[in-house]
């Protein structure tokens, strides 16, 4: 493939349209990656419970977020958190039976949306269109590396 930049700027602006369009979208269909959803998914997909530092170590979320959202499950009866036996300085965070149920309402909705996100492509086109996406995901890492996003 060629390195020549595009030329045409209202390409350029109508694709990164397009992903602020797949992000959003993404978040409201699919969970996000950092909320209330993502974090009862995780849980349930790690057994219902775990220490504080190793979900947010899992979610790669500060500790401030964690601590917001955890607190906001909690209110809404999702999860409990009590201290741990081993370390007293910790937390265990696990899903209430309201939290498990609502845990899996999302994953099947997951499911769901990754069965039919993509059928509107064969599979040769989701190839193509993957190995496009990996392309600008690493260019834009290098661009990250090199300071040169704002």
């Amino acid at each position: 493939m060629t390195d020549t930049p595009v030329s045409d700027q209202a390409l350029v602006r109508q694709a990164l349209h397009d992903f602020g369009f797949f992000g959003h979208y993404l978040h409201m269909n699919a969970g996000g990656r950092s909320g209330q959803q993502h974090i009862l998914v995780k849980l349930r997909r790690m057994g219902d419970h775990m220490t504080q530092r190793e979900l947010q170590e899992l979610s790669g979320i500060s500790s401030a977020s964690m601590s917001e959202v955890l607190a906001k499950l909690e209110a809404s009866g999702l999860i409990e958190r009590t201290r741990s036996d081993e370390d007293r300085r910790q937390l265990d965070i696990a899903l209430t039976d309201e939290g498990r149920t609502r845990a899996d309402e999302l994953i099947e909705k997951r499911k769901a949306f990754e069965s039919s996100c993509m059928v509107c492509l064969t599979e040769d086109e989701l190839r193509q269109l993957i190995e496009v996406l990996d392309r600008v995901v690493e260019h834009w890492k290098t661009l990250e590396g090199e300071g040169a996003c704002a």
